[in-house]
Parts: C-alpha cells; sequence; structure tokens
C-alpha cells in the first residue's frame, strides 16, 4: 500500500507499507478524501510544535469502510464516514473531567500517529461519524468546522453579544459559521483582499483592519504571535480572548490592559464531541462549506506539488483525492 511520508521539513517521500488488519473495535477504512489543514504546512516548515517525523499527514479526513466487525455503533462495509483523528485514553484527570480534547496522552491521527495520506487506515469505531447525505469533500472539512464549533464552546459566547474574529482562513470560516449559529453579531477582520473577498461572498462582515470598536469576544485564528498579541486591544472589558490559531513563538501580553480590563484568555484545543452536530447541521444545510474548496490533487502529486500550495493567492481549502483502492 502506498503512502506519501513528510520524512522531514520541506522532504516528501512515496513508501510502500503493508495493508493493515482487521482487529476487535475497529474498522479498515479506505480513505478517499483529505483536508489539507494549515497544521500541515507548518509541518511542511518545520514550525509546528507537534509534529514529529516522519510522518504520514493527514487529518482531516472522509472515506468508506470497507471492512468492520458486526458492531454496537451501526457502523457497516459501504458506510461513507468523517473520521475524529483525537484519540484519547479516558483513564487520565481531563478525560475523567469530560476533557478529552486535552487527554495527558492524547494522540491526533496525522500529527502524532500516520494519518490518511495512504490508501487504508484502521480507526476506532467511536471515532467514525456517518453520514449518505454528504458528499466526500464536506465530510472531510468536518474536522475543520469541529475546531471552530469548540473555539465558540469556549468562548461562552451567546445572543445579542459581539464578537470578532481575526483571519478569515479556514479555521476562521468555521468560527464565524458558529458565532452566527450561536446567535451572536460577528464581523471578519481580513488584511488579504481576496481572502475579504472571499468572506464577503459568503455573506460575512468582513473587514481589512480593526476600527476603534470593542468586541465581546475576539477569536485569533491566525497562528501569528504578533497578531495574538494585538488581538488584547480589541476585547471590551470583562470580554473574552479566544487563541483559535497555534504558534511556537512567545505571545507577549500587555498586562496593564489585560488587568484595567479583567480579560479572560482561552486557549481552544482540537475540538471535543461535535462531529455529531456538525454532520447533523451540514445535512440540514445550515452550513455550506462546498465554496471553500478551491484547490485539489491526487495523492501521487504530494511530493511534487504541496510546495506549491502555499503560494496560490487564491487558496481556501485543498483536498487531496485519494483514489486508489487500496494504495
Amino acid at each position: 500500500m502506498r503512502q506519501i511520508v513528510l520524512r522531514g521539513p520541506g522532504e516528501f517521500i512515496e513508501r510502500e507499507t503493508s495493508i493493515p488488519s482487521l482487529v476487535p473495535g475497529e474498522a479498515i477504512v479506505r480513505i478517499r478524501k483529505v483536508g489539507v489543514c494549515g497544521s500541515d504546512f507548518h509541518a511542511f516548515a518545520g514550525r509546528h510544535p507537534a509534529y514529529t517525523y516522519p510522518r504520514v499527514l493527514g487529518h482531516e479526513l472522509a472515506g468508506e469502510v470497507i471492512e468492520v466487525d458486526a458492531n454496537d455503533f451501526g457502523i457497516r462495509a459501504g458506510d461513507q464516514v468523517a473520521i475524529e483523528p483525537y484519540i484519547s485514553c479516558g483513564k487520565c484527570s481531563p478525560c475523567r473531567a469530560g476533557r478529552t480534547n486535552c487527554c495527558e496522552q492524547l494522540r491526533v491521527i496525522g500529527i502524532h500517529v500516520d494519518g490518511g495520506m495512504q490508501g487504508l487506515l484502521s480507526v476506532p469505531l467511536s471515532l467514525l461519524h456517518k453520514s449518505s447525505l454528504l458528499s466526500l469533500d464536506e465530510l472531510a472539512l468536518v474536522e475543520t468546522l469541529g475546531i471552530g464549533a469548540h473555539a465558540v464552546s469556549r468562548s461562552g459566547i451567546r445572543k445579542g453579544q459581539s464578537a470578532v474574529v481575526i483571519g478569515a482562513g479556514p479555521i476562521g470560516l468555521a468560527v464565524v459559521e458558529f458565532v452566527k449559529a450561536a446567535g451572536a453579531e460577528v464581523r471578519v477582520v481580513e488584511n488579504n483582499e481576496w481572502r475579504k473577498s472571499f468572506a464577503t461572498s459568503l455573506g460575512m462582515r468582513a473587514i481589512a483592519q480593526f476600527d476603534e470598536s470593542l468586541s465581546d469576544v475576539v477569536f485569533d485564528a491566525t497562528g501569528s504571535a504578533s497578531s495574538m498579541a494585538q488581538s488584547l486591544s480589541f476585547v471590551a472589558p470583562a470580554g473574552r480572548l479566544v487563541f483559535v490559531g497555534l504558534t511556537k513563538e512567545p505571545v507577549v501580553i500587555d498586562d496593564s490592559l489585560l488587568h484595567r480590563r479583567e480579560v479572560t484568555i482561552y486557549a481552544s484545543r482540537n475540538s471535543r464531541g461535535q462531529f455529531p452536530r456538525i454532520v447533523r447541521m451540514l445535512e440540514e444545510r445550515q452550513i455550506n462549506t462546498q465554496p471553500w474548496v478551491t484547490d485539489r490533487m491526487p495523492l501521487a502529486n504530494v511530493p511534487l506539488e504541496f510546495k506549491d500550495l502555499t503560494s496560490r493567492p487564491k487558496l481556501i481549502k485543498a483536498i487531496v483525492d485519494v483514489e486508489e483502492a487500496g494504495g
């Protein structure tokens, strides 16, 4: 079976590996679509703190179940599924408290263990979320939406409040969807003119830079240390600041401003329990991610084309098509 492996920063290779065998409690899934995440770009550049090498990338995954034993999850061969990539231990203190996304032994498929840039993957049944109504592209983007849904849940934003989302990439767009679902007012700040126009085309209020108004909640989805530091300035007194993006660099916070406004700062890590809700919202057409897919490539082209993705001026979300049966 073919795997595309990130051997080290900037270096993809192709290798052959054995086909996985079915084990109790898991299903063999033929990977069909892999969404390329911003964290994959950071891994390629050697700037992400969680990745180790070599690694088969791919944690935004859609596939087809090809082998599974009888089970209580209702998963059968032929089901099309979104794959939740978070494998928690269920035993540590955060897991016992229901904070499985903060598991002390957390393994994320495609980050800590090999992911979806290969033909087949053995996946725990509890991580499979099926739908007969959604396209494979939509199923692949459930994980992206989950990041936004969890960030909004962390913020506690409610109807009648105001929010600003900094960054109109896929994560920022996902945050906007769930702020809107919470009934709050939301604006997007994006200084890239094309991305700003893209957000506007989706019916979002997008501006190139902040005005003087402050918001109850500010979500920073840039992964830029300088932006994250500056974002505190735009939080209203008694408001909340949510860091959705991730950086290896220190974030310098103006402590006097933090205290004067008594701002609460939240980190938002991965997603927890959001997949069923998101699948339902997509099926009910409350969210439309189809315009997000601006680029795609076959799996075999990843070693040659992946680097070029970062320089494409109109990129929102790239999808890797894994078409080979088992390889």
